[in-house]
C-alpha cells in the first residue's frame, strides 16, 4: 500500500511540474519607437512576426511615443528606479545623452558575453554609435543626406540629365540654366532649392573634414566642452553658401525642416534639392511620371572638400533593468530587428540602410534596388566615406540644431552678417554645454 501511495504522489508531483510548464508565461518586453505612419506600421509587422517566431518564449510589446524627443523625455522623467521600457529607439542625436545617463545597458556587454560577430554590421554605419571601441546601441534606422535633382528638367535645358553637381560651384552654375521666368520676370521655377535644417550643417562640417565640437568631436573620454566651427572656419563657409544664394537670387527661403523643400520638388517649383536618402520611396510615389528623379552625393562646399557624410537616423538602445531575464529578452529583440531578411522588409518598406552587410545578397533586396535603382547612389556614398566622418556626438544637439536655423533664418534676413552669426551661434551653443556639462 505504500509503495502504492508512493507511486501516486510521484505521478501527482510529475503532472504538476507538466502543467506548471505548459502554463509558464513568456519573457515580456516592452519596445518603444518614435515611427509614424508606414514606417511604424513595418515596425508593427516585424514585432508581430518575431512574436510568432518566439512564441512562448519571448513576447514584445510595441509602444509608440510621439517624437524622438517625447521618447527620451518620458525616460528622463521615469528615472532610473522605475525604467519604462526594454528597448527604445532614440535619434542619433541623442546619443550622448544616452551615454551619460546611465540608463543604457551598452550592446558591446551582449555582443562580448555572445561572441557575436559585429562584422555583419556596416562599418560607417557602426562608426556612429562607437566610441572609445564599445558599440552603445544597435544601428537600426539608418540615413544619409542625398542630392535629389529633376532629370527631365536637367534634359530641357541641355544639361547631361547623369551627371548631378557635385558641389555649390556646379550647383549655382547648373541652377541658373535650370531657372525658369515669367514674361514680367516672375520666377517660375528656381534651380536650387534647400530647406534650413540643422542636419545638413552638421553634414557640410564633415564633407569638409571638420570638427563639430572639441574632444575628438565630443567622441572622447570626457564629453565635448565647447564647439570648433567657429576656429576652423567651417561655419563661415556654410553660410557664405547661405548668402551667396540668397543674395544672387539662386534660392527662395523654403522655411525650416525639409517638408517646404520637398513639396516645392515634387511640384517642380525647384529643379535641386537636398534630402535624406529615407525620403526617396515617398519622392518617387508623389512623383509618379510627372518626372523623372535622379540622385547624387550630397554636395561638397568647395570642389576641393575631402570628407565625408555622416548617418542619421535612429539606433535601438537597451535599458540596463538590471533583470537577466528581460536584458536577454530584449538583445535576442534586437539581433531579430538587424536580421538580413528583416532588414530586408525594412528597407523596401521605409528607404532606411539595410544596415546588415549580408541583406545585400538577399533577392529581396535587389529587387527593390531594380525598382528604384536611385537607392544605389546611397549605397555608393555611404561606402565611399569613412569611419572618422562618423559625426560629433553632442549632449545638446537638439537645441544646437534649432540655434543653427534660427541664426541661419537671422542671416537671410539681414539680421546678421556672417561673423556676427558665426559668433552668437558659437556663444549660444557654447553655453547650453556650459550648462548641461555643470548640471549632468
Amino acid at each position: 500500500m505504500r509503495k502504492i501511495l508512493s507511486l501516486i504522489l510521484a505521478a501527482s508531483l510529475l503532472l504538476g511540474l507538466g502543467s506548471a510548464m505548459a502554463t509558464e508565461s513568456p519573457t515580456e518586453i516592452v519596445f518603444w519607437h518614435s515611427m509614424g505612419g508606414v514606417n511604424g506600421e513595418a515596425i508593427a509587422k516585424m514585432a508581430e512576426d518575431f512574436n510568432v517566431a518566439y512564441e512562448g518564449k519571448i513576447k514584445v510589446t510595441v509602444e509608440y511615443q510621439g517624437s524622438y524627443d517625447d521618447a527620451i523625455n518620458k525616460i528622463r522623467a521615469a528615472g532610473m528606479s522605475a525604467l519604462p521600457c526594454d528597448v527604445v529607439q532614440v535619434y542619433d542625436i541623442g546619443s550622448r545623452f544616452m551615454i551619460d545617463s546611465g540608463w543604457a545597458l551598452p550592446i558591446q556587454e551582449m555582443i562580448d558575453a555572445e561572441g557575436y560577430d559585429i562584422t555583419q554590421i556596416e562599418p560607417n554605419i557602426a562608426a556612429y554609435y562607437t566610441i572609445d571601441g564599445k558599440l552603445y546601441s544597435m544601428p537600426f534606422n539608418s540615413s544619409t543626406p542625398l542630392l535629389y535633382y529633376n532629370k527631365t528638367a536637367f534634359e530641357e535645358v541641355g544639361l547631361d540629365p547623369d551627371v548631378a553637381p557635385k558641389n555649390f560651384d556646379e550647383i549655382v552654375e547648373m541652377a541658373e540654366k535650370l531657372t525658369v521666368k515669367d514674361a514680367d520676370g516672375k520666377v517660375t521655377r528656381y534651380g536650387f532649392g534647400m530647406g534650413n535644417y540643422g542636419w545638413f550643417f552638421e553634414q557640410w562640417m564633415g564633407k569638409m573634414g571638420l570638427h563639430y565640437v572639441d574632444n575628438n568631436n565630443g567622441r572622447g573620454a570626457d564629453p565635448a566642452t565647447k564647439v570648433v566651427f567657429d576656429e576652423t572656419g567651417g561655419a563661415e563657409a556654410i553660410f557664405g553658401v547661405w548668402k551667396r544664394m540668397i543674395d544672387e537670387g539662386i534660392i527662395t527661403y523654403l522655411g525650416r525642416g525639409n517638408n517646404d523643400a520637398k513639396a516645392a520638388f515634387i511640384s517642380k517649383n525647384i529643379a535641386i534639392t537636398l534630402e535624406s536618402t529615407a525620403a526617396l520611396k515617398s519622392l518617387l510615389v508623389n512623383v509618379g511620371d510627372e518626372f523623372e528623379i535622379g540622385t547624387g552625393y550630397f554636395p561638397n562646399i568647395h570642389p576641393d572638400d575631402e570628407g565625408g557624410v555622416s548617418i542619421g537616423g535612429g539606433s535601438l538602445w537597451m535599458l540596463a533593468s538590471g533583470n537577466d531575464e528581460k536584458q536577454n529578452a530584449a538583445w535576442e529583440f534586437v539581433k531579430y530587428m538587424i536580421s538580413p531578411d528583416v532588414q530586408a522588409f525594412w528597407n523596401a518598406q521605409t528607404g532606411y540602410f539595410p544596415i546588415t552587410v549580408a541583406t545585400h545578397d538577399l533577392d529581396a533586396f535587389k529587387d527593390n534596388l531594380a525598382q528604384y535603382p536611385q537607392f544605389g547612389t546611397a549605397i555608393d556614398q555611404l561606402h565611399s566615406t569613412a569611419p572618422q566622418y562618423a559625426g560629433a556626438l553632442l549632449s545638446v544637439f537638439p537645441e544646437a540644431r534649432a540655434l543653427v536655423e534660427t541664426y541661419t533664418e537671422r542671416l537671410i534676413n539681414g539680421e546678421l552678417d556672417i561673423a556676427a552669426t558665426v559668433t552668437n551661434l558659437a556663444k549660444e551653443i557654447n553655453s547650453a554645454i556650459e550648462i548641461y556639462n555643470l548640471t549632468n
